[in-house]
This record gives C-alpha cells, sequence and structure tokens, in this order.
C-alpha cells in the first residue's frame, strides 16, 4: 500500500511516499481502507520533533492522528463492526497518511455526515471533548478558547456554548465574524492577549490552547493560575505548570462518540476543508507551516 513515511524529524521534506505492507489487524484492531485522512497542528509539531516525548515517531513512521473509510478487515475480539462497515477512527499510535490504517478506536459513520466531515472529526472532536472534561466549564463561567476559530476551538467552542459557557476566542481578525457565529466573543490575536481579554471579560475560570503558538503565560495570568489550563500542543506548557494533554484511551472511544452526536444532530459544525492527494503531504505540511492554509486539510489515497 501507498503511505507516507517520514524519514526523521524536520521540516516537511522529511515526508517521503513509499510502499508498506498492507497490515493485518490484531486482537481488537480493525484495518480501514481509508478514504480521507485529517491533516492536523499536532501532525506538524510531531513531525518537527516538537513533542518527541510525548509522541515519538520511529524513522519510517506513518504520521496522522484521524481518518475516515470502509472496514477492510476485523481482528479477533471484535464485534461490533463488520467488513463493508461505515467508521471513522482515531489513531492514537498514529497512521493515517496511506491507503489502510489500523485501529483500535472507532465509531460509526452516520449516513448524514459526510466522507470528509467524518475524516475530520476525529481528532479535534476527541481533543476538544477532552479538554473541556478536563477544565470542566460551567454554565455561566467564561472559557478563553485560543485559537476559536480552528478545528479545535471551534468544537470546543460550539460544545461549551451548548452547554451555557461564555466563550471568548483569541483569532485573527479576519475570523472575528465566523466564531461570532459560533457564539462566542472574538478578540484580537494581534494584540497584547492580557490588554485584548480585559476588554471585553473581567474573568477568566478556564483556558483551552488549541494553537500551540500563544502567549502562554498570559494566558496562565488571565486565569489565575495553571490549574485549569490546557494546552494541546506547546511543548512549553510543562515549564510553566500548565498540562500539556494527550489521547486518553480510558475515555477515547467515548468522547469520540460524543463528538460524533454532536456533529451529526448540527451542535456542532466543522471548519471549511480542502482535499489533496496523499502524495501532497509534504506540501500541505509546508503551507500549514507558512499561514498559506486556513481550511482544514484532508489528504486523499
Amino acid at each position: 500500500m501507498r503511505a507516507i513515511r517520514t524519514t526523521r524529524y524536520g521540516t516537511p521534506d522529511v515526508l517521503e511516499a513509499g510502499e508498506l505492507p498492507v497490515p493485518e489487524p490484531g486482537a481488537g484492531q480493525i484495518r480501514v481502507d481509508v478514504r480521507y485522512a485529517g491533516v492536523g497542528p499536532t501532525d506538524l509539531a510531531i513531525r518537527a520533533g516538537h513533542l518527541r516525548a510525548a509522541f515519538p515517531l520511529e524513522p519510517g513512521g506513518v504520521l496522522g492522528f484521524e481518518a475516515a473509510g470502509t472496514v477492510g478487515a476485523v481482528g479477533p475480539g471484535v464485534d461490533d463492526v463488520t467488513v463493508g462497515d461505515e467508521v471513522a477512527v482515531f489513531l492514537p499510535k498514529l497512521g493515517g497518511y496511506a491507503e489502510s490504517a489500523l485501529a483500535e478506536f472507532w465509531v460509526p459513520k452516520p449516513a448524514n455526515v459526510s466522507w470528509a466531515d467524518a475524516a475530520a472529526l476525529p481528532a479535534s472532536g476527541e481533543a476538544a471533548a477532552r479538554v473541556l472534561d478536563l477544565l470542566e466549564p460551567k454554565a455561566g463561567e467564561t472559557l478563553l478558547v485560543l485559537g476559536g476559530a480552528g478545528a479545535v476551538g471551534r468544537i470546543a467552542t460550539r460544545l461549551a456554548v451548548a452547554a451555557g459557557v461564555r466563550v471568548v476566542a483569541a483569532v485573527r481578525r479576519g475570523d472575528f465574524g465566523a466564531v461570532e457565529e459560533l457564539g462566542a466573543t472574538p478578540v484580537d490575536y494581534a494584540e497584547p492577549l492580557t490588554d485584548a481579554v480585559r476588554a471585553v471579560t473581567a474573568t477568566v475560570d478556564a483556558v483551552l490552547d488549541a494553537t500551540g503558538r500563544s502567549d502562554l503565560a498570559a494566558a496562565v495570568a488571565l486565569a489565575g493560575g495553571t490549574h485549569r489550563v490546557v494546552t494541546l500542543s506547546d511543548h512549553r506548557g510543562p515549564q510553566l505548570g500548565v498540562t500539556l494533554s494527550g489521547p486518553d484511551p480510558a475515555h477515547l472511544t467515548e468522547r469520540l462518540g460524543r463528538a460524533m452526536t454532536a456533529l451529526a444532530d448540527g451542535t456542532v459544525t466543522l471548519r471549511p476543508h480542502v482535499e489533496r492527494p496523499l502524495a501532497d503531504a509534504a506540501p500541505v505540511h509546508a503551507e500549514l507551516e507558512r499561514g498559506d492554509l486556513r481550511a482544514k486539510v484532508l489528504l486523499r489515497p
């Protein structure tokens, strides 16, 4: 099968197309024939080596936390899906940038959810549900989302607003309208974070950093400490006492299912996406790092 392999840590040109054996599922696994694989900011951080402690990647490893496709094979002990079923999968051990992937965590793709949305949801949907579980924002509290127009930020904002939480979203000025449609109050990333947030709220109860490129120290000060501040991809977080959150296998399927239900019933809508061939993984990473692509990117084997 064709796959995009990582030859080493580094710039996007370390991603190379190659051939790998078609994997056979073990106990508790399924093999998914991939329709689309999602590309997320954490993929870029892993490839660059910024998260090697949390997500070690062997030379020749395949990136990709999320995909959607049809079940191609079922391993021993799996009795809730059969070959041909349509699923969305979360891949904490990576492997999505390929024609086929082995998965241990999956949910059915609802009939009213497109293949593209099903592939775009798993990593960001699970992350949004996970961080909200960690932060536990309650109705009437204020949640600051750094990167509220991104894939995770958008889902977290909608889930929080639906629960009665006030959301302040730090975004580019061009995204103000988009986050207002989500029910959030936008503030401008171009301004000092403390000043921008204090201009719209006197209180910040919790902070979700969905970008990894934010003023995390200012976010901690706004929240009055680190106990309700979580980052998803800022490797500087632990140095500040901020939780760097990764997937939790014990709750992963439930959180993915919760996000998929919210997508199917319209509570959550996803950001616009663009589709690119699997072979374009390296230029896609480069374009994302430069800021040339503002949409969710889906790779198509």
